[in-house]
């Protein structure tokens, strides 16, 4: 039996909402391992922000992006989001300290 498009569209709608789950549980577990690497620099008056390892990530990300047939930049872009909270995390952790 074909789909009509209304039912290919509820059904690729559907695959993109256990996706934007899957991402939103993905990130959550990210931050639960990036704030157990803000307590500890926080305990050991290492800095928030790593330069050196965030360029290397980036380097890397992008080379998967490009495997993955993602926009790297796109890709740089997401990551230099996500670090900018992580840092504001770790900042905040150090503050509490």
């Amino acid at each position: 039996m074909t789909e009509t498009p209304e039912q290919t569209l509820l059904r690729l709608r559907a695959t993109i909402d256990n996706i934007d789950a899957a991402l939103i549980f993905v990130l959550a577990e990210r931050f639960r391992a990036t704030k157990q690497v803000g307590e500890l620099k926080a305990d050991h008056g290492m800095p928030a922000s790593d330069p050196n390892r965030e360029e290397q990530q980036v380097a890397r990300l992008r080379r998967l992006a490009e495997e993955a047939d993602l926009d790297p930049a796109f890709a740089e872009k997401w990551f230099n989001f996500v670090v900018a909270e992580v840092i504001r995390h770790h900042t905040a952790a150090a503050d509490a300290r």
